[in-house]
């Protein structure tokens, strides 16, 4: 079955296009001035995998918990309509969330597959545009990946109204930085906060693979905007850096919101605004929505967009805290989990090696 004829709502048009309005920049010096950068660029060549040989495509999931995560994870548990339930209605909420979760991934990662091409055409120095053409391949891969998993679904979803406003927003922008801020920063550090509650919760093992080695490019791609933009925004004017600054504040919102999944709750036919209420309210989403920002507000900091409006917000929002977070240590962490997911099937691999040499041996 094509991944086409499973979505579980209607998408009006198979081709999404969005007007660009920018210049295609060449770079005649083709010197790689920052060095930072040029071993990025290195470790994105030497670090590329192929999705079909890396990841056991034969593992299977669960009909009733297709990624085994923990019953808190789903926004409604606990919610009446919920628990009263037979198992294979909850079963079949829980497919669905799963897979309207997987789809966000699947679509965020096709937005960030053009937005990392359009930083290859228009970003003005030859370091950057090095480095973007490993992400653009390390994008087609995650949206292949994603594909695959929720192939086992049998159900996708279509991309969420606020993603979709917000995507939209960073194509039609014409000035590179801020590509690099709305996907780079935003999309791709959320996204890494959301892989990481599957990758560190999920039972499943192909789930748990899928999310670490996804992880372990990302982790990268965060580091290049964090590169870029540490560079270029000291240069900026004071009107320029409120502009990018008012950006940010309105895309987090955007983004920490958009886990409503009202669309997911009526196809269900369940109350959206009962299921709306109990996700808000909810301890583990309430935790869940401030931990999407661990990867966000250090790297703000770190870019120098800190301004009061700016800590006011992160304030509001409860995730001020995460501005002392360590993100060189997490993006280590992500690097050492993924190897560990790679030795672990390296050990299983030997292991039925040894044992079907020692039935082939005692055959003879």
């Amino acid at each position: 079955m094509r991944l086409a004829d499973t979505y579980a709502i209607p998408v009006k048009d198979s081709v999404w296009t969005v007007p660009q309005g920018f210049d295609a920049a060449f770079d005649w010096r083709y010197d790689e001035d920052r060095a930072a950068m040029s071993h990025l660029y290195r470790m994105g060549v030497d670090m590329q995998w192929d999705s079909v040989a890396r990841i056991d495509w034969t593992q299977e999931i669960d009909e009733e918990n297709p990624q085994q995560l923990p019953e808190a994870m789903l926004p409604i548990a606990g919610m009446a309509e919920y628990e009263k339930m037979s198992a294979r209605e909850k079963a079949t909420v829980r497919r669905h969330h799963q897979a309207w979760q997987l789809s966000q991934f699947m679509h965020g990662e096709q937005g960030a597959l053009i937005c990392a091409a359009k930083i290859v055409t228009q970003v003005p120095d030859i370091d950057s545009k090095f480095y973007a053409s490993t992400q653009t391949i390390d994008e087609a891969r995650h949206v292949e990946t994603y594909k695959r998993l929720l192939s086992k679904f049998g159900v996708t979803y279509p991309m969420t109204k606020p993603l979709w406003e917000l995507i939209d927003q960073v194509l039609r922008d014409s000035r590179w930085d801020m590509t690099y801020l709305g996907m780079q920063v935003v999309i791709e550090g959320l996204a890494l906060a959301a892989f990481a509650q599957v990758r560190d919760n999920a039972q499943n093992p192909l789930a748990q693979q899928v999310n670490a080695y996804v992880m372990q490019d990302e982790s990268r791609h965060v580091a290049f905007g964090r590169l870029a933009l540490r560079d270029y925004y000291p240069h900026l004017s004071e009107a320029e850096r409120r502009e990018r600054e008012e950006f940010l504040v309105e895309a987090c919102y955007l983004m920490r919101d958009r886990f409503d999944s009202a669309e997911l709750w009526q196809n269900l036919g369940l109350n959206v605004e009962a299921c709306a209420a109990h996700t808000y309210d909810s301890g583990y989403m309430a935790g869940f929505r401030s931990a999407l920002f661990s990867r966000i507000v250090p790297i703000v900091k770190d870019i120098g967009l800190w301004s009061p409006r700016i800590v006011a917000a992160y304030d509001q929002m409860g995730v001020l805290g995460y501005a002392q977070a360590d993100v060189q240590a997490m993006q280590d962490e992500d690097q050492e989990i993924a190897r560990a997911f790679d030795a672990r099937r390296q050990h299983i691999e030997n292991v039925m090696a040894r044992a079907r040499q020692a039935t082939a041996a005692a055959a003879e």
